[in-house]
């Protein structure tokens, strides 16, 4: 049986880098590049060796693959994934977008019907995050809250999404409902694994909640915050006023879970240091490995903490340079 055939569509800072990961993997044939820049495409495929393809032809031509990796900008996923489900091809997104989220989540029947696996939010965060809570809820009998906070960029695309979400409205579950408040409120002291540290982090128009509550039944609360400056959540909800950087320098996440062990209460935390696009495209690639090995629990459209078996993921992911770490605490 030939080796299965990947795509990754948008090759920027996450895309760029969830292909390399694809091309040093054993369990992948070829990897097809597809991008609105040709330059930019053909300039990937060739640093990436004889693995890699670029694919020059119109974007309506249909990607002769098993599953496709979305790497392209916020708002183009859903119909993207729409088209794809529809030849029967499985998808792995790493947006971050609420939209986006929300309508690949909508996929699920369909994607369910048809046997394929639709991935929503397999970045950083969510992605990463996603498989900490799962693992981390492994050491309690039940689960209360789930508080994830992000700090850093990756490609110029997550500076403006970011941007945005500090200037939209954050989703919170609260007690069996959702509560909408205004980004850039709730200032919070998140610590994340050294050498980041310490960060203000605030509300913003994250899609964490809408993944992980309805992956923990009973949960109470769940809740995202990313980190921001002063004028971070001044600027927000004006035009960006300079070019974002090409790639952002070191970023974290945290996962934070409340619960019960037993009859006592207990706090868990678990987080991971990298470059947000680096780690966001070893949690893609490793993802749409999982789906052309059959490693996925079930078709349909969900996130990570649904879809994935949380310790060989995050050994898979350690293997390839991005490893987690628990917050045990510091002696008073």
């Amino acid at each position: 049986m030939p080796a299965p055939r990947i795509a990754v569509v948008g090759v920027g800072a996450v895309g760029a880098r969830a292909a390399r990961q694809l091309v040093s993997s054993t369990e992948v044939g070829t990897v097809v590049l597809r991008d609105i820049d040709d330059t930019r495409v053909e300039t990937a495929a060739r640093s990436l060796g004889s693995t890699a393809v670029a694919d020059l032809g119109p974007h309506t031509t249909p990607l002769d693959v098993e599953v496709v990796v979305l790497a392209t900008p916020a708002g183009t996923h859903v119909e993207l994934a729409k088209e794809l489900l529809g030849r029967n091809i499985s998808v792995v997104s790493v947006s971050d977008s609420v939209d986006d989220v929300r309508g690949l989540l909508d996929l699920d029947a369909e994607a369910r019907e048809r046997g394929r696996s639709v991935v929503v939010g397999a970045g950083f965060s969510p992605g990463l995050t996603c498989v900490l809570a799962r693992h981390a809820a492994s050491s309690f009998t039940e689960v209360d809250e789930i508080h994830v906070a992000v700090t850093g960029t990756g490609g110029p695309e997550c500076a403006r999404q970011h941007h945005r979400a500090l200037g939209g409205w954050a989703i919170d579950w609260r007690d069996g409902g959702w509560i909408s408040r205004r980004g850039g409120s709730g200032r919070e002291l998140c610590w994340f694994p050294d050498p980041v540290g310490a960060q203000d982090c605030y509300r913003a128009a994250r899609p964490d909640a809408l993944l992980l509550a309805p992956s923990f039944e009973g949960i109470s609360r769940v809740t995202a915050r990313v980190s921001a400056t002063r004028r971070d959540r001044l600027t927000a909800r004006l035009p960006m006023l300079r070019k974002p950087h090409p790639e952002g320098g070191p970023g974290a996440v945290r996962v934070e879970l409340r619960g019960r062990q037993g009859d006592a209460r207990q706090v868990r935390v678990l987080g991971a240091m990298d470059r947000p696009a680096v780690g966001a495209g070893a949690v893609a690639a490793v993802a749409a490995i999982a789906v052309v090995g059959g490693d996925i629990s079930r078709p349909g459209a969900a996130g990570l903490a649904d879809l994935v078996e949380p310790v060989g993921f995050l050994a898979e992911l350690a293997r390839r340079g991005v490893k987690a770490a628990v917050f045990e605490g510091v002696d008073a």
